[in-house]
Protein backbone atom coordinates (compact mmCIF):
# COMPACT_ATOMS: atom_id res chain seq x y z
CA UNK A 1 0.00 0.00 0.00
CA UNK A 2 1.64 3.39 -1.17
CA UNK A 3 0.91 6.20 1.28
CA UNK A 4 -0.32 9.53 -0.76
CA UNK A 5 2.43 12.32 -1.66
CA UNK A 6 0.70 14.76 1.07
CA UNK A 7 0.56 12.70 4.13
CA UNK A 8 4.70 11.83 3.11
CA UNK A 9 5.20 15.97 2.83
CA UNK A 10 3.27 15.84 6.06
CA UNK A 11 5.24 13.52 7.69
CA UNK A 12 8.34 14.64 6.62
CA UNK A 13 7.46 18.26 7.88
CA UNK A 14 5.89 16.98 11.12
CA UNK A 15 9.63 14.86 11.44
CA UNK A 16 11.64 18.62 11.20
CA UNK A 17 9.24 20.07 13.57
CA UNK A 18 10.55 17.33 16.10
CA UNK A 19 13.85 18.72 15.47
CA UNK A 20 13.05 22.30 15.59
CA UNK A 21 11.87 21.03 18.71
CA UNK A 22 14.85 19.88 20.38
CA UNK A 23 17.22 22.11 18.86
CA UNK A 24 15.26 24.67 19.90
CA UNK A 25 14.98 23.14 23.64
CA UNK A 26 18.42 23.26 23.98
CA UNK A 27 18.90 26.68 23.31
CA UNK A 28 16.02 27.58 25.51
CA UNK A 29 17.37 25.34 28.31
CA UNK A 30 20.33 27.30 28.38
CA UNK A 31 18.75 30.88 28.86
CA UNK A 32 16.01 29.36 31.29
CA UNK A 33 18.97 28.02 33.59
CA UNK A 34 20.34 31.24 33.40
CA UNK A 35 17.24 33.08 34.84
CA UNK A 36 16.54 34.63 32.01
CA UNK A 37 12.52 35.34 30.91
CA UNK A 38 12.28 33.69 27.25
CA UNK A 39 12.99 30.15 27.98
CA UNK A 40 12.80 26.50 26.98
CA UNK A 41 9.36 26.92 25.40
CA UNK A 42 9.50 30.55 23.63
CA UNK A 43 12.54 29.06 21.94
CA UNK A 44 10.67 25.82 21.06
CA UNK A 45 8.08 27.86 19.72
CA UNK A 46 10.10 29.90 17.72
CA UNK A 47 11.96 26.96 15.98
CA UNK A 48 8.90 24.77 15.50
CA UNK A 49 7.64 28.67 13.84
CA UNK A 50 10.21 29.36 11.92
CA UNK A 51 10.30 25.71 10.49
CA UNK A 52 6.86 25.53 10.04
CA UNK A 53 6.63 28.23 7.79
CA UNK A 54 9.99 27.28 5.69
CA UNK A 55 8.48 23.67 5.13
CA UNK A 56 4.84 25.33 4.33
CA UNK A 57 6.95 27.58 1.44
CA UNK A 58 8.06 24.44 0.32
CA UNK A 59 4.62 22.81 0.56
CA UNK A 60 2.74 25.73 -0.96
CA UNK A 61 5.40 25.74 -4.30
CA UNK A 62 5.01 22.17 -4.43
CA UNK A 63 1.18 22.03 -5.03
CA UNK A 64 1.20 25.15 -7.02
CA UNK A 65 2.75 23.73 -9.69
CA UNK A 66 1.16 20.63 -9.60
CA UNK A 67 -2.15 22.65 -10.17
CA UNK A 68 -0.93 25.11 -12.97
CA UNK A 69 -2.52 24.56 -16.27
CA UNK A 70 0.18 23.70 -19.44
CA UNK A 71 2.00 26.95 -20.06
CA UNK A 72 1.42 28.58 -16.70
CA UNK A 73 4.76 29.76 -14.90
CA UNK A 74 4.44 29.83 -11.04
CA UNK A 75 7.95 31.61 -10.04
CA UNK A 76 7.95 31.10 -5.77
CA UNK A 77 10.64 33.36 -4.16
CA UNK A 78 11.67 31.82 -0.82
CA UNK A 79 13.49 34.01 0.75
CA UNK A 80 10.42 36.54 1.30
CA UNK A 81 9.70 33.43 3.68
CA UNK A 82 12.57 33.60 5.38
CA UNK A 83 12.26 37.78 5.47
CA UNK A 84 8.67 37.15 7.26
CA UNK A 85 10.17 34.90 9.90
CA UNK A 86 13.11 37.06 10.11
CA UNK A 87 10.48 40.66 10.67
CA UNK A 88 8.54 38.62 12.96
CA UNK A 89 10.98 37.25 14.96
CA UNK A 90 12.82 40.88 15.24
CA UNK A 91 9.58 42.18 16.93
CA UNK A 92 9.21 39.31 19.32
CA UNK A 93 12.93 40.01 20.42
CA UNK A 94 12.78 43.72 20.60
CA UNK A 95 9.95 42.67 23.42
CA UNK A 96 12.47 41.46 25.59
CA UNK A 97 15.03 44.11 25.01
CA UNK A 98 14.84 46.76 28.73
CA UNK A 99 16.83 49.67 29.02
CA UNK A 100 16.95 51.30 32.45
CA UNK A 101 17.53 55.25 32.25
CA UNK A 102 19.56 56.50 35.06
CA UNK A 103 21.81 53.68 35.18
CA UNK A 104 23.13 53.76 31.24
CA UNK A 105 22.01 49.76 31.25
CA UNK A 106 20.73 47.81 28.46
CA UNK A 107 19.49 44.41 29.45
CA UNK A 108 17.58 41.40 27.18
CA UNK A 109 20.33 41.88 24.27
CA UNK A 110 21.49 38.37 24.60
CA UNK A 111 17.90 36.64 25.29
CA UNK A 112 16.57 38.45 22.19
CA UNK A 113 20.17 37.60 20.12
CA UNK A 114 19.20 33.70 20.95
CA UNK A 115 15.71 33.95 19.85
CA UNK A 116 16.77 35.52 16.44
CA UNK A 117 19.63 32.77 16.31
CA UNK A 118 16.65 29.75 17.31
CA UNK A 119 14.68 31.11 14.38
CA UNK A 120 17.95 30.86 12.27
CA UNK A 121 17.71 26.83 13.27
CA UNK A 122 14.08 26.39 12.51
CA UNK A 123 15.33 27.91 9.54
CA UNK A 124 17.63 25.90 8.35
CA UNK A 125 15.95 22.45 9.77
CA UNK A 126 12.89 23.66 7.86
CA UNK A 127 15.10 23.77 4.92
CA UNK A 128 16.18 19.75 5.97
CA UNK A 129 19.72 20.96 6.75
CA UNK A 130 19.75 18.83 9.52
CA UNK A 131 23.75 19.00 10.40
CA UNK A 132 23.70 22.47 9.61
CA UNK A 133 20.95 23.19 12.53
CA UNK A 134 22.28 20.90 14.84
CA UNK A 135 25.92 22.24 14.57
CA UNK A 136 24.84 25.77 14.76
CA UNK A 137 22.72 24.98 17.95
CA UNK A 138 26.43 23.48 19.50
CA UNK A 139 27.62 26.40 18.56
CA UNK A 140 24.94 28.70 19.98
CA UNK A 141 24.87 26.70 23.10
CA UNK A 142 29.05 27.16 23.48
CA UNK A 143 28.40 31.24 23.01
CA UNK A 144 25.78 31.57 25.23
CA UNK A 145 27.65 28.93 27.80
CA UNK A 146 31.19 29.39 27.86
CA UNK A 147 31.78 32.56 25.79
CA UNK A 148 29.99 34.48 29.04
CA UNK A 149 32.41 33.43 31.52
CA UNK A 150 35.19 34.74 29.61
CA UNK A 151 36.34 37.82 30.97
CA UNK A 152 36.20 40.42 28.72
CA UNK A 153 37.24 43.90 29.09
CA UNK A 154 34.29 45.87 27.97
CA UNK A 155 31.70 43.21 29.31
CA UNK A 156 29.28 44.68 31.38
CA UNK A 157 27.71 41.89 32.69
CA UNK A 158 30.85 40.50 33.76
CA UNK A 159 31.66 43.33 35.58
CA UNK A 160 28.30 43.46 37.63
CA UNK A 161 28.95 39.68 38.34
CA UNK A 162 32.12 40.34 39.75
CA UNK A 163 30.96 43.24 41.78
CA UNK A 164 27.91 41.83 42.99
CA UNK A 165 28.36 39.20 45.38
CA UNK A 166 26.81 36.04 45.32
CA UNK A 167 23.22 34.93 46.93
CA UNK A 168 23.64 33.73 50.00
CA UNK A 169 26.73 35.69 51.12
CA UNK A 170 27.09 38.16 53.70
CA UNK A 171 27.16 41.89 52.15
CA UNK A 172 30.14 44.29 52.85
CA UNK A 173 27.88 47.00 54.41
CA UNK A 174 26.59 44.64 57.01
CA UNK A 175 23.04 44.42 55.79
CA UNK A 176 23.39 40.51 56.29
CA UNK A 177 22.53 38.13 53.64
CA UNK A 178 21.69 38.96 49.85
Amino acid sequence: MELPATLLTDLSILLRLVVAVVLGGVIGWERESAGKAAGVRTHMLVAVGAALFVALADAVVERFAVAQPQGVDIRADPVRIIEAVVTGISFLGAGTIFVSHGRERVEGLTTAASIWVTAAVGIAVGLERFLLAAGSTVLIFLILRVVMRLPFEGDQQAKRRRREPAKGTSVPDGHGLR
